[in-house]
């Protein structure tokens, strides 16, 4: 599904400021500039990045499905299960900015899940193509999930954010998160956060992101909604972003997802984020998806 020493570098491909999970974004402090209107984004064809994106997941993910069917089925289960995913997306959205200039996505992860609460896991996309950033996101995460308290889930762990064909700057990031999730009856909440130390690719700024989310479904029916509302202050404010101010600012989503089998599941979101309202990256939009899982 989410790096240089100045932001017009940086954006001097995209055409627009970026959004979390890049370089330096701006120029900061007493440098940075405002009266500089965003760049005409172009487009480029990613056809063989979406392509072998697909590929090497969907590849995996058939390998890694096929192997329970080996083993005897009252066997019970090990320490150590797999799981994963693919996705098909109308838009690359993050942190409520585009990351794909409005244009489709096709997602993909691999996880390791051990019986301790340990994982580790990679997961990418398809991106806008860019001199900073390449076509390519690639995020390598790990951390521990358990019960903290009765009806407590505590989750922590750090992703490291990897632009492998960028062939200009640093825009790789670290950022590590935690959250706790729970159950209110028949609605599920979580509370978390994420920060980003202040590193090269985020121009020597960094970044704080705390988030809320709440969820449901619907009795008798395959349907959930959901909602979510963040913030983020720092090097990826998407008032930053979109050149509007130096302040913090919101993104927010509402949905509904509906499990048509065990392993296959749709979804449609309204997404809005605060800053200049710029086409195909920070307008508001309605973004839709099909994963399968395994």
């Amino acid at each position: 599904m989410r790096q240089m020493a100045c932001a017009a570098q940086h954006y001097c491909d995209l055409g627009v400021l970026h959004a979390a999970k890049v370089p330096a974004h701006e120029e900061h402090g007493a440098q940075r500039r405002w009266d500089e209107a965003p760049i005409n984004r172009r487009k480029i064809a990613m056809l063989t990045s979406v392509r072998g994106l697909f590929a090497a997941t969907l590849l995996a993910g058939c390998g890694l499905a096929a192997t329970p069917a080996m083993a005897d089925e009252t066997d019970a289960p090990g320490d150590i299960t797999v799981t994963g995913s693919v996705s098909l997306v109308t838009d690359y959205r993050f942190r409520g900015l585009s990351y794909t200039d409005g244009d489709p996505a096709i997602q993909g992860s691999i996880q390791v899940n051990h019986s301790s609460g340990l994982y580790a896991g990679v997961w990418g996309s398809n991106l806008e193509d860019s001199a900073v950033y390449g076509n390519l996101e690639t995020d390598f995460y790990a951390g521990w999930t358990g019960e903290v308290a009765s009806g407590l889930t505590a989750d922590v762990g750090i992703t490291y954010y990897v632009y492998f064909n960028g062939n200009v700057g640093d825009a790789n990031i670290f950022e590590p998160y935690a959250s706790l999730s729970t159950t209110l009856g028949p609605v599920s909440a979580k509370v978390g956060m994420a920060y980003a130390w202040k590193q090269d690719s985020l121009g020597g700024d960094d970044n704080l992101y705390v988030y809320g989310e709440l969820g449901a479904g619907i009795p008798g029916t395959p349907i959930s909604l959901s909602t979510h509302l963040g913030y983020s202050s720092g090097a990826l404010s998407p008032n930053l972003l979109t050149a509007k101010s130096t302040d913090g600012g919101f993104d927010y989503s509402v949905g509904a997802s509906w499990a048509i089998t065990k392993n296959l599941s749709a979804s449609v979101s309204y997404v809005g984020v605060d800053g200049n309202s710029i086409d195909s990256f920070s307008n508001d939009a309605v973004v839709g998806s099909i994963k399968f899982s395994f």
